[in-house]
């Protein structure tokens, strides 16, 4: 799975894309929404890409984002939510409410995180990024 996330000012028009590989064949997904943020568009990518599954996998995913590698390999969003969704510094933790589909998606799935370089050239990134930038542009359109 390839996921990235987009947005025009943050917050702003915003969009995501994924892209799910197997066995050769591949699906593309992307939405976006009127009034976001970058970070919530890169969770919404791997919530989609998730979602999309049919039954439980193994799933090499591949982000741009820092904040998501982090906040899954890290158990950072999971401690956020035994907390009672409050950050170690007891400020509260952002995004909770995808952050909690994110965590519950991961539950039904065996997920390996790989960070890579935004615009740096990877294939899948950058058609990621493509998509995520046009849903953007068409909630921008109608503001």
């Amino acid at each position: 799975m390839f996921t990235d996330g987009a947005c025009s000012g943050n917050p702003g028009p915003g969009g995501y894309g994924t892209i799910l590989r197997y066995n050769g064949i591949e699906k593309e997904i992307s939405g976006g929404e009127a009034n976001t943020t970058n970070n919530r568009m890169e969770l919404m990518a791997v919530i989609a890409g998730l979602q999309a599954l049919k039954e439980p996998c193994s799933i090499t995913l591949y982000t741009d984002s820092k904040y998501v590698a982090d906040g899954i390999a890290k158990g950072w969003a999971a401690s956020w939510r035994a907390r009672g969704w409050k950050k170690s510094d007891k400020s509260p933790a952002l995004n909770p409410d995808l952050w909690g589909r994110l965590l519950d998606l991961l539950e039904e799935h065996d997920v390996k995180i790989i960070w890579v370089k935004g615009h740096a050239g990877h294939k899948e990134n950058e058609r990621c990024d493509e998509m995520a930038v046009a849903q953007s542009k068409k909630y921008a359109v109608n503001q």
